[in-house]
C-alpha cells in the first residue's frame, strides 16, 4: 500500500508540468498559529535544517513538499512562482509523503506586513484546507489553552465532521512546571478524530549549538519515557511520520476511485475544446466555403426559429421578429386614436374651407378627405419604426451566430470581421429599399379614399341620413321646428329639399321655401306668417356690427374672429359628430390594413431577401484566391489555446494510464 504515495507523486508531477490545478490531488497541509512550531514539526519529519526562521511571519507563500524515499539524499526546488512553491526531497530517512507549509495564523501586522495580514492568511489557508482531497495537520503548542486554538477552529469550519483532521500538540517540553497535556494528548479536553500525537520541537539553543536531528530525536524520545511512559509509543515525530503516512495511504485510496472519475470526465472536456479550436487549414478553399455555407445556415436557421443553440433569457432571430410585428408594432397602432390631434374648432375650420364663399347646405365630402388623410398620414412613423427594429434584430442575429452557433469564426479574426461586414451590407441595401416600400402602402392610402369600400357602407349611411334630416330642416321656416312637422308635411317637405339641394339653385329654394310656407299655413301653423316677419325685419335691418364709418376712418372686415370656446350650435354639432364619425370609421380600416401589410412588405423586401441571397452574397464577395489566405489567418490567442489544451489532454491522458496501472498492479 505504501506504494500508493509515490504514484500520486508521480500524478502531481504530471499537472504540475501543465501548471493547473484542476485536479485536486490528496495531500497533508499543516496548518497553526504563528511560532507554533510548524517549521520544527516538518524538518523532524524531513530530518533537515531547510526552513527559514526568523520573527514575524517568515512562511510568506505555500510551500509543498513532496518527501520521496529513496537510497540518497537530494533537494530540488522546481521554481518560483505565484503559485506555491514546490520542493523535492529524496532522502532514505523520509517516508513518502506530500506536506503543504502554510503562513502561520497572525493577528496584528507587524512591521512591513499589510493591515489586511489576518484576512490574506485565513483566505490562503481556506483555500488549501477546503480540499476535500486534503488531509488537515493542525499544530497547536501545549502551553496554550487548546480552546482557544486557531488551527483547530479553521480545521472544524472545513470539516466538521473531523474525517480528515490530525492534531499535533508541540512544545511539551515548555508547559509550567507541574503540568501536563496528558488530558489533552488522551482526547479527553478536546477529542479529534484521527488522533491528538505530542512532540518536543528542536529549541532555539539546540538551533545555535547545531544540535542534530538524530540526538533531538533522541532527547524527545527520552522526554516522553520520563513524562508520558503510557504514551511515549504513540507520541514523537517518528510516530507523527509514520501515522501520517498511513493515513495518507488510505486516503489517497479512498479518494482514487473519484479521482479517476475526475480525470475521464475532464478529458472528454478538454478533447471537446481541441476539437472545436480544429486543425491547421490545409484546404483553404474547401475551409472557407465550409465556414461561410455553415454561417448562412446558421443565419436562416436562427431567423426559421432552428437554431443549434436556442437562448431561454431572451427572445432571439424569428421570434423576435414576430414578437416586433405583433406586439410592438401591433400594439403601437392600437394604441393611436383615430381622432388624436383633431379638435372641433379643425373639423369646423376644415367644412368652412371646403364650402368656399357659400354656406354649406350639407357635410361637403372633401372636408372628410381632408381630415382622414391627415390622421392615416400618422400611421406611417410607426410603419418605419417597425422596419427599423426589424433591421436591428437581422444585425443582432450576426453577433449571435458569431458567438453560440459558428465557433471557427473565432479562430479567424478576419474572416469573421469580413463576414460581418458583408452582411451588413447586404442589411444596409435593402432598408431603403424596405422603408420605400411602407411609405408607398401609406401613400397608397393617401392616394384614394374609397369611401365605397365595403366596410365603411355604413358609415356612409349615416352620413346620408343626417345629410337629409340638415335639409329638411333648412327648408323650414324660422320658428317652424323639426317636432312641429305634421305627418302630412312629412313627405311633400323631403321630396322639395332633395329637389332644393340636388338643383342647388337659389329658384329652387326659394319654390321650396314658398311651398312649405303655404303648406305651413294651410296646416293651421304660424311658421309663414312668423317667416315673412323674419325676412321683412332682415331686408330693413342694417348690417350687424358695421356702422357707418366715419370719414377717414378705416374699417378691417377681420377683426371680429370666432371666439374658440363659444357653444357649437345644433347643427355644428351634428356636422361634427358625422365627421368624427366617418373618420374613425375609415381610419379604423386603413389601420387595419396598414398593420396586415407594413409586416408583409417587411419579410418580401427585407427578411426573406436576406435570407434567399445571403449564401450568395458570402460567396461572391469572399471566395476569392487572392483573400482566402488572408481570411484564413488564425488568431494568435487561438494557436495558444489549442497548444494548451492539447498539453492538458495529454497530462490527463497520463493520469488516465496511472491511475489504470494501480488498478492493474491490485493497490486500488
Amino acid at each position: 500500500m505504501e506504494t500508493l504515495i509515490p504514484i500520486i507523486n508521480r500524478l502531481q508531477e504530471v499537472f504540475l508540468t501543465v501548471g493547473t490545478d484542476v485536479i485536486q490531488l490528496p495531500q497533508i497541509v499543516v496548518v497553526g498559529s504563528q511560532s507554533s512550531g510548524k517549521s520544527s514539526v516538518l524538518e523532524s519529519l524531513v530530518g533537515r535544517d531547510f526552513l527559514p526562521r526568523g520573527s514575524g511571519i517568515v512562511t510568506r507563500r505555500p510551500l509543498v513538499l513532496q518527501l520521496i524515499n529513496v537510497m540518497f539524499s537530494l533537494f530540488v526546488l522546481q521554481g518560483i512562482s505565484p503559485e506555491p512553491i514546490h520542493l523535492k526531497i529524496f532522502s532514505p530517512k523520509v517516508l513518502n509523503l506530500t506536506l503543504v507549509d502554510l503562513p502561520g495564523i497572525t493577528k496584528v501586522p507587524v512591521g512591513d506586513q499589510p493591515e489586511d495580514i489576518e484576512a490574506q492568511v485565513y483566505e490562503m489557508i481556506q483555500s488549501f484546507i477546503s480540499n476535500p482531497n486534503s488531509l488537515i495537520l493542525a499544530v497547536s503548542p501545549a502551553n496554550s489553552d487548546l480552546a482557544t486554538s486557531e488551527a483547530l477552529k479553521l480545521a472544524r469550519d472545513v470539516d466538521p465532521e473531523g474525517r480528515r483532521t490530525l492534531l499535533v500538540v508541540s512544545k511539551l517540553d515548555l508547559m509550567d512546571a507541574g503540568t501536563d497535556a496528558l488530558e489533552v494528548l488522551l482526547g479527553r479536553v478536546i477529542p479529534v478524530r484521527l488522533g491528538i500525537i505530542g512532540v518536543v520541537n528542536r529549541s532555539q539553543h539546540d538551533i545555535n549549538t547545531q544540535k542534530s536531528l538524530e540526538d533531538s530525536l533522541r532527547g524527545e524520545q527520552a522526554f516522553l519515557q520520563r513524562h508520558y511512559p503510557s504514551l511515549a509509543a504513540r507520541c514523537g515525530s517518528r510516530y507523527l511520520a509514520r501515522t501520517l503516512s498511513r493515513l495518507l495511504m488510505h486516503h489517497i485510496r479512498d479518494c482514487l476511485p473519484e479521482l479517476k472519475s475526475r480525470v475521464t470526465a475532464l478529458s472528454g472536456q478538454y478533447q471537446a475544446r481541441l476539437s472545436g479550436y480544429g486543425q491547421p487549414v490545409e484546404d483553404h478553399s474547401a475551409t472557407l466555403l465550409q465556414i461561410v455555407t455553415k454561417f448562412a445556415s446558421d443565419y436562416c436557421n436562427t431567423i426559421e426559429g432552428t437554431p443549434r443553440y436556442i437562448q431561454t433569457t431572451e427572445l432571439c432571430g424569428g421570434a423576435r421578429i414576430c414578437y416586433i410585428f405583433h406586439e410592438t408594432f401591433g400594439r403601437t397602432l392600437q394604441s393611436i386614436d383615430p381622432l388624436g390631434g383633431l379638435t372641433e374648432l379643425d373639423i369646423l375650420t376644415a367644412i368652412r374651407n371646403a364650402t368656399g364663399p357659400r354656406p354649406a347646405l350639407f357635410v361637403p365630402e372633401i372636408s372628410f378627405e381632408l381630415l382622414v388623410k391627415r390622421q392615416i398620414k400618422r400611421l406611417e412613423e410607426p410603419s418605419l419604426r417597425c422596419v427599423e427594429l426589424v433591421h436591428e434584430e437581422l444585425q443582432r442575429i450576426i453577433q449571435h451566430c458569431s458567438s453560440y452557433s459558428t465557433q471557427e469564426l473565432l479562430r479567424f479574426p478576419k474572416l469573421h470581421d469580413s463576414i460581418v461586414e458583408v452582411v451588413t451590407a447586404l442589411l444596409r441595401k435593402r432598408l431603403p429599399v424596405t422603408n420605400e416600400m411602407v411609405h408607398h402602402l401609406v401613400a397608397i392610402e393617401l392616394a384614394y379614399i374609397n369611401t365605397k369600400h365595403p366596410d365603411f357602407s355604413d358609415a356612409a349611411q349615416v352620413s346620408a341620413s343626417v345629410n337629409s334630416q340638415q335639409v329638411v330642416l333648412l327648408c323650414l321656416p324660422s320658428g317652424l321646428s323639426d317636432q312641429a312637422c305634421t305627418p302630412q308635411l312629412s313627405g311633400f317637405l323631403y321630396f322639395y329639399a332633395v329637389l332644393a339641394v340636388n338643383s342647388q339653385g337659389h329658384f329652387a329654394r326659394t319654390f321650396v321655401q314658398n311651398v312649405v310656407s303655404k303648406a305651413a299655413h294651410d296646416s293651421g301653423l304660424d311658421g309663414g306668417k312668423r317667416w315673412k316677419n323674419d325676412r321683412a325685419v332682415e331686408e330693413r335691418a342694417p348690417s350687424s356690427g358695421f356702422g357707418s364709418p366715419s370719414k377717414g376712418q378705416a374699417i378691417n372686415l377681420l377683426d371680429t374672429a370666432l371666439p374658440p370656446s363659444r357653444r357649437l350650435t345644433t347643427r355644428e354639432q351634428r356636422d361634427c359628430e358625422v365627421i368624427q364619425r366617418l373618420i374613425k370609421s375609415y381610419f379604423l380600416i386603413v389601420r387595419k390594413s396598414i398593420q396586415d401589410s407594413v409586416p408583409k412588405a417587411v419579410m418580401h423586401f427585407l427578411v426573406n431577401f436576406v435570407k434567399e441571397r445571403l449564401q450568395s452574397e458570402l460567396v461572391g464577395q469572399l471566395y476569392k484566391q487572392t483573400l482566402m489566405h488572408q481570411l484564413l489567418v488564425e488568431s494568435a490567442d487561438t494557436a495558444q489555446q489549442r497548444d494548451e489544451v492539447a498539453h492538458m489532454l495529454e497530462a490527463l491522458q497520463k493520469a488516465n494510464n496511472i491511475i489504470s496501472e494501480i488498478r492493474e498492479t491490485h493497490l486500488w
